[in-house]
């Protein structure tokens, strides 16, 4: 058993367990892999295991060169990193989830790019739940002014919503998650859409903690490629 594949396998057992502790099933939790410190060879070794459904890049440039080798082993690709406007045309439509959205300039230039293609695609708004400056993301009081406004995008599907827990022991972070799932229900229930069901929180770290609070996606990959 390769090192991969067996931390891959680890942690998806510590995933299943942390659903259980709180009355879920392990299934309704997808792990996407974040590749973005993998090597090429560290990456066909993960792939090549057939353990991994998802997969997500920060940078849009890597993303695109990496493109083929997802498309041929067959996984969901997420760009989950930070988009700007002028990269916009290069990933719309490209990748099954866009995991930060997270302002008006992008969400039009996202519509316009989309609409020019006649295609739709799934996002998720980045909401910052921790106030730290440095991180990107809606603030929670703009939060629902925000959905309505992408809702309105012919083109967006908005499915869900994704957050960055400041990066302090797992525990402490509870309380930001436990937030942001109150956000989430809210949000769902005044949307009324079905498919608003993706709850994108929990990282390498404190991965367990977020999916005891609610999380239905976790992105892991130091804990997969750095061990």
């Amino acid at each position: 058993m390769s090192s991969i594949r067996s931390r891959i396998l680890r942690i998806k057992e510590r995933i299943a367990k942390a659903a259980l502790r709180t009355g879920r099933k392990p299934e309704e939790i997808v792990l996407v892999a974040v590749t973005k410190e993998a090597g090429i060879q560290a990456l066909k070794e993960a792939l090549e295991t057939g353990l991994l459904t998802d997969v997500g890049e920060n940078r849009v440039q890597q993303l695109l060169e990496r493109l083929p080798l997802f498309r041929e082993y067959g996984v969901r690709v997420h760009l989950i990193g930070r988009l700007q406007t002028n990269k916009v045309k290069k990933v719309a439509g490209e990748v099954e989830l866009i995991h930060s959205l997270d302002r008006s300039s992008l969400l039009f230039e996202l519509e316009k790019r989309l609409a020019s293609k006649d295609i739709r695609q799934d996002v998720l708004i980045e909401v910052n739940v921790s106030g730290e400056p440095t991180k990107a993301g809606v603030k929670p009081e703009e939060l629902f002014d925000f959905a309505f406004s992408v809702i309105e995008c012919p083109h967006l599907n908005l499915r869900g919503l994704m957050m960055m827990a400041p990066y302090i022991n797992p525990e402490e972070c509870r309380p930001y998650f436990r937030k942001t799932y109150e956000l989430f229900d809210k949000l769902k229930k005044e949307l009324n859409k079905a498919d608003f069901d993706i709850l994108s929180m929990g990282m390498s770290n404190d991965f367990e903690v977020a999916v005891e609070e609610g999380s239905t996606m976790v992105r892991i990959g130091s804990a997969i490629f750095k061990g």
